[in-house]
């Protein structure tokens, strides 16, 4: 039976790459599409210039950064239970950032021009200090899984741990300046954003850390230990907690200052979708319902895969009301005073996310998947120490 089965987890895996590698394919022929004709084929304007693929690719490398929680409990703090699953946090690390970067690069346009950025560095740019975050994250989770598939380096892995610790903290304090410093848009401008983003990073990490760790062992026919598997919820519901929280503390802060009234009024009760997705979409769906599954005291392993996938569901819609929300509201350049011109001055912008931009989204997430499935076959990446076999059925 054995070689049968081996066959068949050898046909699904061709069969996942294939998929994956379509996926990414649709993705590089829409970033084409877009090359060619320009963003009028997209739902994207003037004032709406970071549209639905930043969204994807905002959330991929703040939830690369975030999934290395996993493996700084484990390497830095001595956990047992999550220093054995410290080399899967770090491919996903890698996986996600690259398919975010991947979006990224593409959605901006001219794709080719990057190496100006790094041959011209600017300084007194956020976003060119971030060019040196995600190459130098690179390279510091690259030795950092080096430290722990190479015995002889095995003493290591702990400095490597604590370096990968530091360098996502402020990877991802960078990624949320590059909205902190944007005084262009009302939305933004907030100290609070740099340890938001850092707070969300944990619970979206570990959200797709989960989603992918049950997908493996389902793959290989094996399941969580159960004491592991309330561990983890836990841990996951803590994070989400914690998120909400901040993203409350954020909504309050801006509703201490007048000037904010308006646009505070327009994500919460009047801006039609952006409502809905925060209200419905992040808090309820993608906050309250998991909190009620995560902190079950008996919770299974659907259960917990159910609250992973309404977690990542409400990253996305959160994103959409920060990002799109944030630049459909009109700057409010002279408080107090309404202005209107032919540009468009003090109007409300509307965007429609168009076929493009999906799939230029999902080909970032089809990357990283093709990725993380050729990197789990190819090493040992698979937690063991603490998984049992499914218990055989009883015979009737």
């Amino acid at each position: 039976m054995r070689p049968a089965f081996e066959r068949l987890e050898q046909r699904i895996f061709y069969l996942l790459v294939a998929a994956g590698g379509l996926l990414t394919l649709l993705g590089l022929g829409a970033a084409h599409w877009m090359e060619e004709y320009g963003h009028i084929v997209t739902g994207m304007d003037n004032q709406v210039v970071w549209g639905l693929p930043h969204v994807f690719a905002i959330f991929m490398i703040v939830a690369a950064s975030g999934v290395l929680n996993v493996a700084s409990i484990g390497s830095v703090f001595g956990q047992p239970a999550y220093k054995t699953r410290a080399p899967l946090s770090g491919l996903l690390s890698l996986t996600l950032l690259a398919g975010g970067l991947m979006v990224l690069m593409l959605d901006l346009g001219r794709p080719e021009r990057v190496i100006v950025a790094a041959t011209h560095y600017n300084a007194t740019s956020v976003f060119a200090w971030n060019v040196l975050l995600y190459s130098g994250m690179f390279t510091i989770v690259a030795i950092y899984l080096w430290t722990m598939f190479e015995r002889r380096f095995n003493h290591h892995a702990k400095a490597a741990g604590v370096a990968v610790l530091v360098w996502r903290f402020v990877l991802t304090t960078g990624t949320g300046s590059i909205f902190a410093f944007l005084v262009a848009r009302q939305a933004y401008q907030s100290a609070v954003l740099a340890p938001l983003f850092i707070v969300l990073s944990f619970g979206w990490g570990l959200a797709v850390f989960l989603i992918v760790q049950s997908s493996m062992l389902a793959w290989n026919g094996r399941r969580l230990d159960d004491a592991v598997q309330r561990r983890l919820a836990r841990l996951l519901g803590v994070f989400v907690a914690a998120a909400l929280y901040f993203v409350a503390v954020y909504h309050m802060t801006n509703l201490y200052f007048s000037r904010q009234g308006a646009f505070e009024a327009f994500i919460l009760r009047d801006g039609g979708v952006f409502p809905q997705l925060f209200w419905f979409g992040y808090v309820a769906l993608g906050s309250l319902v998991p909190l009620g599954l995560l902190f079950q005291p008996r919770i299974g392993a659907r259960g917990m895969l159910v609250a992973s996938a309404l977690v990542v569901l409400g990253a996305f819609a959160w994103l959409f009301v920060f990002i799109i929300g944030g630049q459909s509201f009109p700057l409010e350049i002279f408080p107090g005073y309404q202005v209107h011109s032919s540009f468009g001055d003090g109007a409300i912008a509307r965007y429609v996310p168009r076929w493009p931009e999906w799939l230029l989204g999902l080909g970032g997430v089809g990357a990283a998947f093709v990725l993380t499935t050729v990197g789990v076959r190819v090493l040992d990446f698979l937690p063991r120490d603490d998984v049992a076999a499914p218990a055989p059925a009883a015979k009737g």
